[in-house]
């Protein structure tokens, strides 16, 4: 096994382990190999096109895109040059994507073809358009990655590099409506499992030897954190453009993956999917799955199917991924009330619950879930009060209310903000109710998130009619396409009289949720 400590940035990953690894494939999309040894070389190629670029250390440039080779190599060229990756979510709308860009500062765009058609529509919201170079491209040709990396040298930069550094911006749907971009230095990505390996904990299992399998996108912490994490392990990453279930059961045996994660609706889905029964799932060891609760049918079901290990995650964009893990062996002949639990700390990690006036309780009383985690984040760019209010003396304010049994078992109950998550999105209503509010024949408007047995929460919105509309819910539907991410679009449409609120005029979204809550023990699904 190839020590994860010597691994301390992006940067510096590919160099180590192209030394030792050398001809072994790093990474394999759409079946075609890049091997350690050429992630280096291709890497450096990058960098030192972005520096002709003339792009400066800290400087952002984004990608906008399905996972591409050109794209991953990209992830570590920008670290290798001081750079920071944005990644950019490609559900989001032109609107929603020309804010993010404008915000980061970014200096330049790499788009895969899909995504180059949204484009001129996201620069038409713009001040101004950004360079762009077209990656993901089969043919060489002027305006490719390839192209553009064409004349650059190929050898090592020499340049040093600080863990503590940003090295990737990702953005995070906002409470006021904004999306907020987390900056994330290079320790965010790599402290974790440098804090599993000092302390002897194998988790599940994976090393050198294994082949994980990655289908989450790498524009979200997930995702990316899953791919640094296999790559500086030094193990062979096999990567999907998306959620593709007949290409994931195909996937499986063909390259002997012995490791992957998902969202509980992606399992939930590839459970059903066609086939899975007759497909070789022998080389699974282990699958990991977060971003929402899993219900106890589901995991069950999962278990049984699919005959490996599982483990929860628990964390954040903020906390830099997870911090807390449910492992394999807790769920081994666990009682159906531990596995509600999201888990325990990783090492290097603390949790504390905290009440109201920011008081910690004791255990089993409910409170704000708090992490204190050696990957957490650097803070929002651009945004000093919201750091202060999410990142308190080290300490990452989750918005999560939950509570720490006596054996160090965190349970998550409930939201402290108002954020849904549907199928591993996180959404903010206050963003969607910012949109119904502008249609002219709304009065008020409340989103919440309602129980969904496949999403996990479906987004819901309860709306106020003017006096004498006769507005109706396909007119509230059309009216927030193109303005939101098709996601974040209300999957249903509730029109009611006064919504309740509190004597200073906020809404209380508890009361909303309530009828449609009732009689479940958790208020996340």
């Amino acid at each position: 096994m190839r020590w994860m400590r010597e691994v301390t940035t992006l940067a510096t990953l590919p160099t180590l382990r192209a030394r030792s690894l050398g001809s072994k494939a790093a990474l394999i999309l759409r079946d075609e190999p890049l091997s350690y040894e050429a992630l280096e070389h291709r890497s450096n190629q990058a960098a030192h096109a972005l520096l002709r670029e003339g792009i400066r250390p800290g400087e952002r440039v984004a990608i906008l895109g399905k996972e591409s080779l050109d794209a991953l190599v990209l992830l570590f060229g920008a670290a290798k040059a001081h750079a920071v990756y944005v990644g950019l979510n490609w559900r989001l709308a032109p609107e929603e994507l020309a804010y993010i860009l404008e915000d980061s500062g970014a200096r330049m765009l790499f788009v895969d073809e899909e995504s180059a058609a949204l484009v001129p529509r996201v620069f038409e919201k713009m001040r101004g358009p950004l360079p762009v170079v077209r990656v993901g491209a089969k043919q060489d040709a002027p305006g490719t990655f390839s192209h553009w990396c064409a004349g650059a040298a190929d050898t090592p930069l020499t340049e040093t590099y600080d863990a503590e550094d940003v090295v990737v911006q990702l953005y995070t749907s906002g409470t006021t409506g904004r999306p907020k971009g987390v900056q994330l230095p290079h320790r965010s990505l790599l402290a974790i499992a440098h804090e599993l390996e000092a302390h002897g904990e194998r988790w599940i299992g994976w090393t050198e030897a294994s082949v994980s399998l990655l289908f989450v996108p790498t524009f979200h912490i997930g995702g990316l954190w899953w791919l640094v994490r296999g790559l500086a392990l030094g193990c062979t990453q096999v990567v999907l453009r998306g959620f593709e279930p007949a290409t994931i059961l195909a996937s499986i045996p063909r390259y002997r993956v012995t490791h992957t994660c998902m969202v509980p609706a992606m399992m939930q889905i590839l459970l059903s999917e066609p086939g899975l029964q007759q497909t070789d799932l022998s080389s699974l060891e282990a699958i990991v799955y977060g971003g929402a609760p899993m219900s106890t049918a589901l995991l069950e079901k999962g278990q049984r199917l699919l005959g490996c290990g599982f483990a929860q995650i628990y964390g954040m964009t903020e906390t830099g991924n997870c911090a807390v893990c449910l492992r394999p062996e807790d769920h081994l002949g666990a009682l159906p009330s531990r596995l509600r639990a999201a888990g325990r700390p990783f090492p290097g990690v603390k949790v504390r619950i905290l009440d109201e006036q920011g008081q910690e309780v004791a255990p089993g009383a409910i409170g704000q879930i708090c992490l204190h985690s050696p990957a957490r984040m650097a803070g929002y760019w651009r945004q000093p009060e919201e750091t202060r209010k999410t990142l308190v003396d080290g300490w990452v304010m989750t918005g999560d209310a939950g509570y720490v049994d006596a054996e160090g078992f965190v349970y998550i109950c409930d939201r402290v903000k108002d954020m849904i998550i549907s199928a591993g999105e996180n959404i903010y209503p206050a963003e969607i109710e910012n949109v119904i509010r502008s249609h002219p024949e709304v009065a008020d408007v409340a989103v919440i998130g309602v129980p969904d047995e496949l999403w996990g929460e479906a987004v819901k919105a309860l709306v106020v009619k003017q006096p004498g509309s006769h507005l109706r819910a396909g007119d509230i539907l059309r009216h927030t396409r193109g303005a939101l991410a098709e996601f974040k679009v209300p999957k249903s449409v509730e029109f009611t009289g006064p919504l309740p609120r509190n004597a200073s005029g906020k809404l209380l979204k508890a009361v909303l949720r309530e009828p449609y809550w009732k009689g479940r023990e958790r208020r996340v699904n």
